[in-house]
């Protein structure tokens, strides 16, 4: 009977009791402090193309629409373009037919806090003012992203490569 009214009387001020019969008392600002939605951490959002003018035009423009949403952009960066060496063979033969040199274009916009009722809009937004033959991927930020941004410099790794085998480095004192 007791532990009964401890119970209506803890509830009714904000207490949370635990399933072991303990209890905290948690203060009604706390909530407050909370947001009202789920908030994404940080979302790198990757666009891909063939044609370089048309790529960074409509970085351009998801950057600004970021902006004008007050969305957290946080990074904007571009990856080494890739090249490929495509072939087209005639039929029923190993003669090549023609061939074309491709070259793809990558570009990133990192958003962070992004909170979730406005996901779906900034991404629609996105979607409808997408050039053909550009495409649009969203990811987390992992660490692997951030690795693959940095080109490794071949230069220096030789030289700490010769410098480890040479007995390494001597520290002056």
């Amino acid at each position: 009977m007791l532990f009964q009214v401890c119970r209506r009387l803890a509830t009714a001020r904000g207490t949370r009791l635990f399933s072991n019969g303990g209890s905290m008392y948690e203060p009604d600002y706390l909530e407050k402090l909370r947001p009202k939605y789920p908030v994404y951490n940080a979302l790198n959002f990757t666009i891909k193309g063939y044609d370089y003018p048309i790529l960074e035009n409509y970085q351009k423009f998801m950057y600004n629409v970021a902006d004008t949403m007050d969305l957290d952009t946080v990074d904007c960066w571009a990856q080494p373009p890739r090249k490929f060496n495509v072939q087209r063979f005639k039929p029923a033969s190993a003669i090549i037919e023609s061939e074309y040199k491709l070259t793809v274009y990558e570009r990133n916009v990192q958003i962070t806090s992004l909170q979730a009722p406005l996901y779906p809009m900034f991404v629609r937004i996105l979607q409808a003012a997408l050039p053909e033959g550009v495409t649009l991927t969203v990811s987390e930020h992992t660490p692997d992203v951030e690795d693959a941004r940095f080109v490794p410099d071949r230069d220096l790794l030789e030289l700490k490569q010769k410098l480890d085998e040479m007995g390494g480095s001597r520290e002056r004192k």
